[in-house]
């Protein structure tokens, strides 16, 4: 990381070295990709490499809102996560399994040939209503590792502020991408040093604020939840 002094009041050193910090010979970034060097903040954020996007994994597109357009038809809006996504694919929504063709994808107002991780896109999808689709369903391409609904998952929580204690039971909402539903803690299965990850204790009876625990997760209804090691946008969670 680059440390770079500057004055944003002044305008000093940001956009060209400065002559009043004599102290200041320059900033140096080694990384494996090769050293950069430079003395202002334009060169420290030029110097910044822009992270490599999954466009190799399977397309996981979380629905964000679904639209009715006069001339056009239902048209699904959400940002890309992993994969991409073109005209004509046949696309599945999980956790409904409901199957359609892509007609076309839209991002401001512009035809795009493909959707890569990252953008936010508007795609029109043929033959499903706008009653059919929601907020929190996940677009995946049919013929490649298509997204699927869980009927219970385990995941590792950490408690960070919880009045009193969760025991087996307990039911929350879970915001996972961009969905929102009640899960059971079905079973406390360990509980687990933060830190490290290995087990401190099996089958507790409840865990409170401050620690972590390798739980068994069914949701209330359908949720499409993927495995961090695979699609980490889709493997986070936070519970409230």
């Amino acid at each position: 990381v680059a440390f770079v002094p500057i004055s944003g009041w002044n305008g000093d050193n940001m956009l060209e070295a400065s002559t009043k910090m004599p102290w200041f010979k320059g900033w140096m970034v080694e990384r494996k990709e090769g050293k950069a060097e430079g003395k202002c903040l334009i060169e420290a954020l030029d110097a910044i490499l822009p992270p490599a996007r999954p466009t190799d994994k399977p397309l996981r597109l979380p629905l964000q809102d679904v639209y009715k357009i006069g001339g056009i038809g239902t048209v699904p809006v959400g940002r890309v996560e992993t994969g991409i996504l073109k005209p004509g694919t046949i696309v599945v929504f999980a956790p409904a399994n409901i199957t359609t063709e892509v007609k076309s994808v839209e991002m401001h107002h512009e035809a795009l040939q493909e959707a890569v991780p990252g953008d936010n896109v508007g795609f029109n999808v043929k033959n499903v209503s706008v009653k059919e689709l929601r907020r929190g369903y996940v677009a995946g391409d049919s013929k490649n590792n298509p997204p699927k609904g869980a009927a219970d998952f385990t995941a590792q929580v950490i408690v960070l502020n919880h009045p009193g204690q969760i025991s087996n039971g307990y039911t929350p909402v879970l915001d996972c991408h961009t969905a929102h539903i009640a899960c059971k803690f079905a079973e406390i299965k360990e509980k687990v040093d933060r830190r490290t990850g290995k087990s401190t204790e099996d089958n507790p009876k409840s865990i409170k604020s401050g620690d972590a625990a390798i739980v068994i997760l069914v949701p209330s209804k359908p949720l499409c939840v993927e495995s961090f090691q695979e699609f980490p946008p889709l493997g986070r969670f936070a519970v409230r």
